[in-house]
């Protein structure tokens, strides 16, 4: 029990990792495999149980050292319950995850939403340190959000909240019913982006991309979009500022109704093209947002990067134990 070892998993669309932690929040192992989310649910949760095991092993311990677990998933979750309500990127719905992790563990298990648990993680670990107010925006399969007001994470009563991602934009797009407002992932995450590349790269316009991935989406990552960009291919870099300016354009909403201190940018794409991402956010809140709360935010990269959602599950968990 001294040695307070916590496990935070990260349940992404693409990826599960699992980190485990000492009481100073060192990583002490970690392991990382696919999601497969379209095998569904149950095949999910034996995934993130074997995950686990697996980077347990790594860090040579068993799960009788554990004594707190967080998890982050990729959508609403009911944290009373501990039940994943809703993950469209996953296709899952109403998943006992907390039962059958603390079943499983024997342990204390806190249920969260992914960017919930990476802004927390950079509030109290990382480029958030300190701060009052904390807006997490975390572009990554989808477009995920999560708010810090005070050390509390905001919430509703019992659903998780700032689903940033379904934030709808008047704008065109081919999906859904005719006039229809598109969800701002559609513009910012980084399927609606790859989308966009395969589109430049059957053009003639991204030979970069065509070589690298094809027209598989799956397979344009952070670095795919990066690379093309370094190599001169402009309809590339235009795509990734309009991105861009989309997604300012919605945290500037927030800043209008939250009035946040910092806003963090992580993810994947954030990672990649920091600077990209930091001057887009900073133009488009300065020019559409209320000077007063505009001049008061402070921008930043998160600085946990890839265990960002995993140290926050954990360390909230490990609170509340």
């Amino acid at each position: 029990m001294a040695k307070k070892i916590s496990v935070g998993i990260d349940l992404g669309g693409t990826k599960i990792m699992a980190v485990i932690f000492d009481k100073n929040f060192n990583v002490l192992g970690s392991e990382r495999v696919p999601t497969e989310g379209h095998k569904g649910s149950k095949e999910g949760l034996k995934r993130i149980l074997s995950t686990v095991n697996t980077a347990l092993e790594s860090a040579d311990l068993n799960k009788d050292e554990v004594v707190a677990c967080g998890i982050g998933c990729p959508g609403v979750v009911d944290f009373s319950s501990g039940v994943l309500r809703e993950a469209s990127n996953l296709g899952w719905e109403n998943v006992e995850i907390g039962r059958y992790l603390s079943k499983k563990l024997d342990a204390e298990v806190v249920v969260l939403n992914d960017v919930d648990a990476g802004t927390y993680g950079e509030y109290h670990l990382g480029a958030a340190q300190g701060a009052h107010s904390v807006f997490g925006v975390f572009p990554g399969t989808g477009v995920g959000g999560g708010f810090v007001y005070d050390g509390k994470i905001l919430r509703g009563k019992t659903a998780s909240c700032m689903e940033f991602g379904r934030y709808r934009m008047l704008g065109s797009t081919l999906e859904g019913d005719l006039h229809e407002p598109v969800v701002l992932e559609a513009l910012c995450g980084r399927l609606g982006i790859a989308s966009s590349c395969v589109i430049e790269a059957s053009r003639g316009n991204a030979d970069s991309i065509m070589e690298t991935a094809g027209t598989d989406i799956r397979k344009i990552k952070s670095g795919t979009i990066k690379k093309s960009i370094d190599e001169g291919e402009e309809s590339v870099l235009q795509i990734m500022k309009r991105s861009i300016y989309y997604l300012g354009v919605g945290v500037t909403s927030v800043v209008e109704l939250l009035a946040p201190e910092v806003v963090v940018l992580g993810g994947g794409l954030v990672e990649k093209m920091p600077e990209l991402y930091l001057e887009g956010m900073k133009e488009a809140v300065h020019k559409y947002g209320s000077k007063a709360l505009a001049d008061g935010v402070d921008f930043r990269v998160a600085k946990k990067g890839d265990i960002a959602v995993a140290a926050g599950a954990a360390s909230y968990a490990l609170e509340r134990t």
